[in-house]
């Protein structure tokens, strides 16, 4: 079963869990739950910033900031990064014992505290290369598809039919 990313890197999902027949998203309802809450997180989360550049600049300057390509940690306590801070998260993981908060939502905050006391990778310090295995057997997503049908669907749905969905949609503008 392969893997795909969809709207930011990262955050992996079975392509036979998540796109139909055509490479759509599946309606809401049918992607199972650990997906679901990730897959409506993104929904808010592709066109945000890079939290290091955001904790550079700030919120007055947000327009300097990149725009973030990929996202690690758990929904609602996700870091989102650009190419360029990928590195400095990914030290931070692996030496600096972030790597004992996977699976919490305090990642986020632990990072950010690291990152605004003057935390970086080394200059030679080397991230992950991406590797795409066999691009031209797989079908690939849209890299950036619209979450518009998602969205869609959702504010088509009655608050009683998205509470059963068992996930929090307070992000999005419903």
């Amino acid at each position: 079963m392969a893997k795909v990313s969809i709207g930011l890197r990262g955050w992996r999902f079975d392509e036979e869990a998540i796109l139909d027949e055509d490479g759509d998203l599946k309606p809401i309802a049918r992607i199972p739950d650990d997906d679901r809450e990730r897959i409506a997180r993104l929904a808010t989360l592709v066109t945000k910033p890079c939290d290091a550049c955001w904790l550079i600049h700030g919120e007055a300057e947000k327009r300097k900031c990149r725009q973030a390509r990929v996202v690690y940690g758990e929904p609602l306590g996700e870091v989102l990064l650009c190419n360029q801070h990928e590195t400095d998260f990914l030290y931070w993981f692996r030496e600096e014992m972030g790597h004992e908060l996977a699976g919490s939502r305090h990642v986020q905050n632990a990072f950010h505290q690291w990152f605004a006391d003057g935390g970086r990778a080394p200059d030679d310090y080397e991230g992950t290369e991406h590797v795409d295995t066999d691009p031209d057997g797989l079908r690939q997503p849209d890299p950036n598809p619209r979450l518009d049908p998602l969205e869609e669907e959702l504010a088509n749905m009655s608050e009683e039919e998205r509470e059963a969905l068992g996930v929090d949609f307070s992000d999005l503008d419903l």
